[in-house]
């Protein structure tokens, strides 16, 4: 599965706002006192994730951004440049210094489907990815939580969709929107029917008995005046996944579509997740 550029764009400083400040401060005393790092980041669309984490890492990193869709990777690229202090090229690899940090940056196609194994390379230290987790499937959560395991690598995820939704004001058609979106969101979105608002569980429980600690915490987006184009394309898209399930009405859609693109305030909760070997 796949999203534009300019979706991922409009989203991200919301999704930057809405990251937990405790699992961040989490992840920068593990990896304290070390002077470099190996981050691989799954599913990593235009190059947000990245941009959101570097600060918590330390002072030279090596990036591995690993996505199925080739226009993400250029998309990445291109941001990451413009966003650094200072960039360049370096073969296939970027260089680049941002905030007296210093990043080399690989990018790498791959189906994560059947190419896991080798979009994890041997020098990794950390695996990361940003609003990817609700989309696989509870049997590819599995197997990934496995490979980890094997090879005692941390996991840090955040913006993972943990099922709850709040409008202001509310309307009638509420609930049952919510409920078709849930059944539009287990459906197969490439890895197998997805574990959509399960997702942070599954993953929590699994990495528990595989032998890590795991610790959880809410990053919603609060998406008020400030974020109001977010929230129309938001709503959009929303109701276009709950026509295609069949389960509300048409006109209820309507309704529902006239009322929130007038007013669009809204609370939208993910959960951030960082598991680590014991």
């Amino acid at each position: 599965m796949s999203f534009s550029p300019e979706w991922l764009a409009l989203r991200e400083p919301a999704d930057h706002a809405a990251r937990s400040t405790d699992l961040m401060a989490r992840l920068a005393r593990h990896f304290a006192g070390r002077d470099r790092i190996n981050v691989v980041d799954l599913g990593c669309g235009a190059g947000s994730n990245l941009r959101g984490t570097f600060a918590a890492l330390p002072d030279v990193q090596d990036w591995r951004l690993v996505d199925y869709d080739p226009a993400l990777l250029a998309a990445a690229r291109a941001r990451l440049a413009a966003w650094a202090d200072e960039a360049h090229a370096d073969g296939d690899r970027l260089l680049l210094r941002k905030d007296g940090k210093a990043l080399s940056v690989a990018f790498h196609q791959a189906d994560l489907t059947r190419d896991l194994a080798t979009a994890l390379p041997e020098s990794a230290d950390l695996v990361t990815a940003a609003a990817l987790f609700d989309l696989v499937s509870p049997t590819w959560i599995d197997g990934f939580v496995a490979h980890l395991a094997r090879r005692r690598l941390p996991l840090y995820t955040v913006l993972t969709y943990d099922g709850t939704e709040r409008w202001d004001p509310p309307h009638p058609a509420d609930a049952a929107m919510l409920a078709a979106f849930h059944a539009h969101q287990a459906t197969d979105k490439g890895f197998g029917p997805a574990a959509g608002p399960k997702a942070t569980r599954a993953m929590a429980e699994a990495f528990a008995a595989a032998g890590y600690d795991v610790a959880r915490a809410p990053s919603p987006w609060e998406l008020g005046p400030a974020f109001a184009d977010l929230a129309r394309e938001l709503v959009t898209g929303f109701a276009g996944a709950v026509r295609e399930t069949g389960r509300v009405p048409e006109a209820d859609i309507a309704g529902w579509l006239a009322a929130r693109r007038t007013r669009v305030t809204c609370h939208v909760g993910h959960e951030d997740l960082f598991a680590v070997p014991r």
